[in-house]
């Protein structure tokens, strides 16, 4: 389970953000110097501009930031990770009637995202909800009564929030204000936004840590995301700014009552890297810390498929989204794609 299969992977890989990654395997040193700030929505119309800025320093110096005050209450919170707990306790045979297609983030897998970074399996397993690639990957209404739809309305909920964040960084990039609204478009057949259920399994606590990890350092593919913690799992961290050059890593607190976010790759480009997709990874537990199950959701806002990144400036060639997703997932999974 711990091999590392690194030579099995196409290098050098053909996007810049790829070749990066694969030099932040190691366990690098802790800094807590950094601040993760929590940005408050709260009267979002009236404070608009206000919130406009907040976001805008948060995303261009560092890249995470915490929302409160989202309009997404902690109790649909809480019935969302009793969907996850649902599905992740079903028998191992079950879930494995559901397993991600070869090339698409749906459906179930465990074990096998292996990420440039570390050449390992990531320690846990995960279920993807992308809504037009879900034929024959949903569990039955006699395995897990109204999972589906509980799961879709969690999912909705996150695309508003999504796109609430993303047209004001449309505004300051001198997009439409609905541009990536329109270039997330759920109504669309090439929609592929991802809801993402992750369960990292319970480990010993390690005194050291070495080349397993339960998410290895990675930037993630999208233009946003929206990541849910219970308060008290701990091991999310980011590695920002001119901290990339030492490997200096910041811990990112599992606040109840907030959405931790951060840029992806597809908006750094988006907007010609002035918003910062950051490397970030999740280390297992030390030997004082809690070692048993890690659960998050995450979103991923994901653009259509036809939808061209191009950024103002045009500093990158243009890519289309769905090209860019592929050659992504291609990198993350190529043991189980193969």
């Amino acid at each position: 389970m711990s091999q590392d299969i690194r030579n099995d992977r196409p290098t050098p890989y053909s996007l810049d953000e790829l070749n990066r990654e694969t030099t932040f395997g190691a366990a690098g040193q802790d800094d807590d110097g950094r601040e993760i700030r929590v940005i408050d929505l709260s009267d979002f119309d009236n404070r608009r501009a206000e919130i406009t800025d907040q976001l805008w320093r948060a995303a261009t110096e560092v890249g995470f930031f915490q929302l409160s005050n989202t309009g997404i209450s902690q109790a649909e919170v809480d019935a969302a990770f009793a969907e996850a707990d649902r599905f992740f306790k079903l028998p191992e045979q079950v879930k494995g009637q559901y397993p991600r297609p070869k090339g698409v983030n749906a459906g179930w897998e465990s074990l096998s995202q292996v990420r440039p970074s570390t050449g390992t399996a990531d320690q846990k397993e995960s279920y993807q909800i992308t809504r037009y690639h879900m034929d024959g990957l949903w569990p039955s209404e006699a395995e897990l009564p109204r999972f589906e739809a509980h799961t879709l309305g969690f999912e909705a909920r996150c695309w508003a929030l999504g796109m609430k964040v993303l047209s004001c960084f449309a505004d300051r990039l001198g997009f439409p204000r609905e541009f990536f609204t329109a270039a997330h478009d759920p109504q669309r057949d090439d929609y592929q936004s991802t809801l993402r259920l992750l369960h990292y399994y319970p480990c010993a606590g390690v005194a050291q840590q070495e080349n397993i990890w339960r998410a290895g350092a990675h930037t993630d593919f999208d233009c946003l995301t929206l990541l849910f913690q219970h308060e008290g799992h701990g091991g999310l961290q980011v590695c920002p700014g001119k901290e990339a050059d030492s490997q200096r890593w910041t811990n990112v607190p599992p606040r109840a009552g907030v959405v931790t976010c951060n840029i992806g790759d597809m908006l750094m480009r988006w907007s010609d890297d002035a918003l910062k997709s950051n490397l970030h990874r999740v280390r297992m537990p030390r030997t004082d810390e809690y070692c048993g199950s890690r659960y998050s959701i995450a979103f991923f806002c994901q653009a259509n498929k036809q939808m061209l990144i191009e950024g103002p400036q045009r500093k990158y060639a243009p890519i289309s989204a769905e090209d860019y997703l592929n050659e992504r997932i291609r990198a993350n999974f190529t043991r189980a794609d193969s």
